[in-house]
């Protein structure tokens, strides 16, 4: 049972007159609905039956609609109940290498299954029931899992919780029921690396058909570790050998089912100095919310944009911008900002390099970069007129970065405009160019 909080106006369940917030919702035709998974499935039909509960008196309702459109119910929460927090203390995980005195958002460590079907999430399934398994299969929801071993023994040690071995019994459960699941491996050297990674993906991919992808991450490890599991970072031999594992993998994989399957992320190749692969080797890109292939997306789409691009800048004037990025991309960015200067020869567009200081040296995403770095680092410098950021490093649909500044104080501190730009090499050239 779930208290509904308004009626959309014009909705099926406007129209009865019946419904009106502070009800609470029982059933959809005589399914119990506890969750916005129950509501979304059981209220996709036509012809809806709900039965509700107003002041102590129950009572039925009858809709008909048009199959999948929504009911119009609202509840006090998205998911219409609690977000379930992860039960596990992983020896890499990153929310336990945050600094103290963070905004309290940032140290809820989230593992719930249904924010996995519904927004990409991946879960370790250590916080689900067989009857949560038997709807996940009734429902024929995709799921992602956090696997990082398929070893037993090691995972319990790896998620520090004694049940996570025997919970992979879910993931070959699904599997052999039809539900597609893509697969995340968060690998740490002389862990879950070498013949453990090895038995992992020929595990996985005895699961084949239902398995749609597997991303291999390197652990990331910040200056907050006191106390913590001793941890390795990977280097460039440790890295090498990381890629030439999954491409012994992908190969096998490329044969048997007409996928590589298995992908690195691209901090694998930078840490090994290794070339991106072309657009061809990551497929229909899969991963890329895992930074798989992103480097190789925006440099595809950054080289279309400057090749087809016929935007001039008058001869009489002159742009000069700076983007801020961090150590990972830096390279990349830096050369975009070459080829450009080599088109227009009045822009002059300066790549700046933010050292994380906040974190540690050791992280070198620009989605984990502070507003007091970037301030810190470019205070006193001729940034010319603008300076781009990517939007990676503010909270989704805000202005703030992760040391809670926004990009005004940055503004202030700096006295320049900044621009955030999407990961998107189109977007980015039109950035650099002020369109």
């Amino acid at each position: 049972m779930v208290k509904i909080k308004n009626i959309i106006k014009d909705s099926p369940a406007f129209r009865t007159h019946k419904l009106a917030g502070g009800d609470t919702l029982i059933s959809i035709n005589n399914h119990e609905i506890n969750d916005v998974l129950d509501y979304m499935y059981y209220a996709s039909e036509n012809e809806i039956s709900i039965k509700a509960i107003r002041e102590n008196t129950e009572f039925c309702v009858n809709i008909s609609k048009n199959e999948y459109d929504d009911l119009g119910l609202e509840f006090e929460t998205f998911l219409m109940d609690k977000k379930q927090s992860c039960c596990n203390k992983c020896v890499f995980c990153f929310i336990d290498q945050m600094p103290p005195n963070m905004r309290e958002t940032l140290y809820f460590k989230d593992d719930d299954a249904r924010l996995s079907f519904l927004h990409g999430n991946y879960v370790t399934l250590t916080n689900l029931n067989q009857n949560d398994i038997d709807r996940i299969i009734k429902m024929k929801l995709n799921v992602n899992v956090s696997v990082h071993t398929t070893n037993p023994e090691l995972r319990c040690k790896m998620m520090h919780n004694r049940f996570a071995g025997e919970k992979l019994q879910y993931l070959y459960q699904m599997a052999e029921n039809g539900i597609n699941l893509n697969c995340q491996i968060v690998l740490c050297p002389e862990l879950n690396d070498g013949q453990e990674l090895r038995r992992t993906l020929n595990d996985l991919g005895n699961l084949m058909p239902n398995i749609s992808s597997i991303a291999v991450v390197p652990v990331g490890l910040s200056k907050y570790r006191n106390g913590l599991y001793p941890l390795k970072i990977f280097n460039k031999k440790t890295a090498s050998d990381a890629i030439d594992i999954i491409q012994e993998f992908q190969n096998d994989f490329l044969e048997k089912y007409n996928t590589r399957l298995v992908f690195p992320s691209d901090e694998f190749f930078l840490i090994a100095e290794r070339e991106i692969p072309n657009s061809d080797y990551y497929e229909d890109f899969s991963q890329y919310e895992n930074g798989v292939g992103m480097i190789r997306s925006i440099k595809d789409e950054f080289y279309d944009a400057l090749e087809t691009a016929d935007f001039n800048i008058s001869d009489n004037s002159y742009r000069h911008i700076s983007i801020a990025t961090g150590y990972s991309a830096f390279d990349t960015i830096k050369k975009f900002a070459e080829d450009v200067e080599k088109k227009w020869s009045n822009l002059k567009c300066d790549v700046h390099r933010i050292r994380n200081d906040f974190f540690g040296e050791t992280i070198t995403v620009a989605g984990l970069i502070t507003a007091q770095d970037i301030i810190k680092q470019l205070n006193g410098k001729n940034l010319g007129e603008e300076l781009l950021i990517p939007s990676a490093m503010l909270r989704q649909d805000t202005d703030i970065f992760l040391d809670d500044l926004t990009v005004s104080d940055v503004e202030s501190k700096l006295n320049i405009k900044i621009t955030t730009t999407e990961n998107d090499g189109f977007a980015l050239l039109d950035a650099i160019l002020g369109i």
